[in-house]
């Protein structure tokens, strides 16, 4: 029972991938180049380099469940936003918001599940949670197409009723974890503050402040670990790959076989059908089987979609190329995640919050891709994307079994 409303959190977490297709609509309305809409998907994704490693001071504090709610809260704030007027700014600022509560849910909600779930198998529950997030991913493009073409605009509020669907969705989450009873264990550093606070009375604000700073600073000395700065990289390239996917998919049938936006968003929603069949079925491929194994044939379905993708000119291999990314990059967070996690138990929240800083790598590739798209067409966009794919193949010797 106390894994259901983490589960919902999960779904909760997927919001973040309407920016896919939300960018796509933005870019419509406004008349934006490729460059500019990407600053969406950017803006989402820039904060986690910002919040990812405080939340993971933060979680030592206050615990990971109040951190969860707290990403709920926030997230929640930023789906309100577009249903109160358009524009620019507007929109700019909705995705940011989404982008901060979706930093504070990420550090805190992994981290969680091993509260939750003691003595499983860390990287396979991952892997369905990531499937739960995967279905909200999906759905998103359907309800906007939805919105933006049924014969009565959905509640008048068009393609973003999307916003709306996923408003009640994300209240009823925090509702749900709020009434619901979890024990966490009390860390180190949180043992460490309260026996400060007791003993230095009146010097608790200067010795807050030092305690933050030399936590910041072991923290970012975990870099210094080969595993944990090559699985921070790893998730960089597996974030850009993900969010390159969800933007540039479209573009592509709409640049290479004349389709509509409305026609084109489908394949938004076919690369999230099969990353929620890659979670679902890695799941179980991780227990049966080498999460190496697994993991090369994941990167190897990835590098025949970028072939695909940069050459393809038909609906066919366009389609099969989406869906082998969706399939092949469905797993590989989990799989890095969980190898971070494993190398550093004493330290889980402070390696989740680099490895989630990793996110930011959905800034940098939609950022790049979006001016080579301008300069090349999508295909510049696919070789970007191809360079993270390469990389991803040199993490494969790092993985234990």
């Amino acid at each position: 029972m106390k894994l259901l409303p983490v589960m919902l959190c999960f779904f909760a977490m997927g919001f973040v991938d309407l920016v896919g297709i939300a960018s796509n609509y933005v870019k419509a309305d406004l008349g934006l180049s490729d460059s500019v809409a990407n600053v969406f998907p950017s803006m989402v994704f820039f904060w986690f380099l910002i919040f990812s490693v405080p939340t993971g001071m933060l979680m030592n504090r206050i615990g990971r469940k109040k951190t969860v709610l707290l990403s709920l809260v926030v997230t929640i704030v930023s789906l309100v936003i577009p249903l109160m007027g358009n524009g620019f700014y507007v929109m700019l600022a909705s995705f940011c918001l989404l982008g901060i509560g979706n930093a504070l849910m990420q550090t805190s909600l992994n981290p969680l599940i091993s509260t939750v779930v003691r003595g499983g198998n860390l990287a396979s529950t991952l892997t369905f949670g990531q499937f739960v997030k995967a279905i909200a991913s999906f759905l998103a493009p359907y309800i906007a197409m939805w919105g933006a073409t049924a014969a009565i605009p959905s509640f008048g509020f068009g393609w973003k009723v999307l916003f709306l669907v996923y408003l009640v969705v994300g209240v009823l989450s925090a509702l749900l974890l709020f009434v619901t009873p979890i024990e966490e264990e009390k860390t180190s550093d949180k043992q460490t503050s309260d026996k400060q606070t007791s003993r230095q009375g009146n010097q608790q604000g200067k010795s807050a402040c030092m305690l933050v700073c030399s936590s910041l600073v072991n923290c970012f000395k975990l870099l210094g670990k080969p595993i944990v700065l090559l699985s921070f990289l790893g998730i960089m390239c597996h974030v850009g790959i993900d969010v390159g996917t969800n933007t540039t998919a479209p573009k592509l049938l709409i640049e290479r076989l004349g389709m509509t936006l409305n026609e084109a968003a489908f394949a938004t929603s076919l690369y999230f059908i099969f990353r929620t069949v890659g979670c679902l079925t890695g799941s179980f491929f991780l227990r049966v089987m080498s999460g190496r194994t697994f993991f090369t044939v994941s990167v190897v379905m990835m590098a025949l979609s970028m072939v695909g993708m940069l050459f393809g000119t038909s609906a066919a291999v366009l389609y099969v190329a989406i869906a082998l990314v969706g399939y092949g990059n469905s797993n590989i967070f989990s799989i890095v995640f969980s190898q971070a996690l494993l190398a550093i138990p004493d330290k889980q929240n402070e390696v989740s919050g680099l490895m989630i800083m990793g996110l930011f790598g959905g800034t940098v590739f939609p950022l790049v891709m979006g001016f080579a798209s301008d300069a090349a067409g999508q295909a510049g966009a696919v070789a970007v994307m191809a360079v993270g794919v390469i990389y991803l193949f040199s993490y494969i010797k790092r993985i234990k079994d």
